[in-house]
């Protein structure tokens, strides 16, 4: 990746112009660790210039997965176009937040950002002509708060996939979607998912920088939406023994890095899937257990992947099976711009830019080397 360059003057005026006419007073300047837990400095608006012009500095040693304490100094350089009005923060000291990009003392880019990792694939496939597209869905569940101090592990509700009368946090999911449009993600439908207790929201689907952006900015806001309620959101893949767990499903296609053009269409095929598609799906599969350290990384990630609850447990793909690891899912006749494949394995505690660089890897292996993929199974694997 290249070395930094400072963002254009007229970019830079519009952002403060932007934030003065919103009453922003603080901006806090974001960034995650290697396991996908946003790190965030709080600095006054007028000092938002010095960051853009110079970086932040801040201490690598102190953040987990980054830097030794001999090799600890790192600066902060914010994306612009990530810079957003944070819709509960507002008043007297109201708050914007930006993404930002970590780097070395020598301007370049610290090769343990996870989303710079994400960054470097993504131009590794455009350099092959290819834009990597992504769409998660993240589950997760509302609990109760017993007080200030400790969560109840109880579900909220006792509402099932799609219900309405037993679904108490219906407003509850309104006031996330609010807050989630205010900044700038599109959301396409929210719902009560299978489990009592768990939800679901689903945002479009787009460049997947931009959608790791995305699900970072979901994750920080429903907490932050659920504890105005009351209530607290998780994002552990499996909170509760004998229900379904909490996956990120990640929609993935790839479209011409010039035209847009889906690449994984092909009007010939029984599954209307491209021989690019085939081979992406052949490097996913060969590569499904290496990628379960980054898509599954927590212990309880494997309590999830177990037969019976709507989790993959074998490596394998499908049309419309849930069971399979990857599948193909229906679009609608004359929607080639929607043909994609689904991988069933990540959960929401997963590093989305992580994620997304890994199934992008595994996906360019399959390209690269040819790879077939074994049938489809199209029975119930469980």
């Amino acid at each position: 990746m290249p070395a930094r360059t400072t963002p254009p003057k007229d970019q830079t005026k519009q952002v403060l112009e932007r934030a003065q006419v919103e009453g922003i007073r603080f901006v806090n300047l974001q960034f995650t660790d290697i396991m996908g837990l946003v790190k965030t400095v709080s600095i006054p608006l007028h000092k938002l210039g010095d960051a853009i012009d110079q970086g932040l500095w801040f201490d690598g040693s102190s953040v987990d997965g980054f830097a030794r304490i001999h090799e600890s100094d790192m600066y902060l350089a914010p994306d612009l176009e990530t810079f957003r009005a944070i819709p509960w923060d507002r008043g007297p000291n109201a708050t914007a937040k930006v993404f930002c990009d970590v780097y070395t003392p020598e301007g370049e880019p610290f090769d343990g950002d996870p989303r710079a990792v994400l960054k470097r694939q993504l131009a590794e496939a455009e350099k092959l002509g290819f834009r990597f597209q992504t769409g998660p869905e993240l589950e997760f569940f509302l609990v109760r708060t017993s007080g200030p101090q400790g969560v109840e592990a109880l579900p909220h509700d006792q509402a099932g996939y799609f219900d309405v009368t037993t679904d108490l946090a219906a407003d509850v999911r309104k006031e996330m979607v609010n807050a989630l449009e205010e900044q700038g993600i599109v959301v396409e439908a929210s719902h009560h998912e299978v489990a009592v207790g768990q939800h679901e929201i689903d945002f479009k689907y787009g460049p997947a920088l931009q959608t790791a952006d995305n699900a970072v900015t979901f994750r920080v806001t429903l907490k932050a939406i659920a504890q105005r309620h009351g209530l607290y959101a998780t994002f552990m893949p499996k909170p509760f023994f004998g229900i379904n767990g909490s996956g990120m499903h990640t929609h993935q296609s790839l479209a011409d890095a010039e035209t847009g053009e889906n690449l994984f269409y092909d009007r010939d095929d029984e599954y209307g899937l491209s021989e690019l598609a085939r081979h992406f799906i052949a490097g996913q599969l060969q590569h499904a257990r290496g990628m379960s350290a980054i898509l599954a990384p927590l212990v309880n990630s494997y309590k999830r992947l177990v037969p019976g609850y709507e989790a993959p447990v074998y490596v394998s793909w499908a049309r419309i099976n849930r069971s399979a690891l990857i599948r193909v899912p229906q679009t609608a006749r004359g929607r080639s711009e929607a043909t994609r494949i689904e991988l069933r394995c990540p959960d929401p505690s997963c590093n989305p830019y992580l994620a997304f660089a890994v199934m992008l890897a595994a996906g360019l292996d399959g390209v690269r080397r040819k790879l077939t993929p074994p049938p489809p199974v199209e029975e119930n694997l469980y």
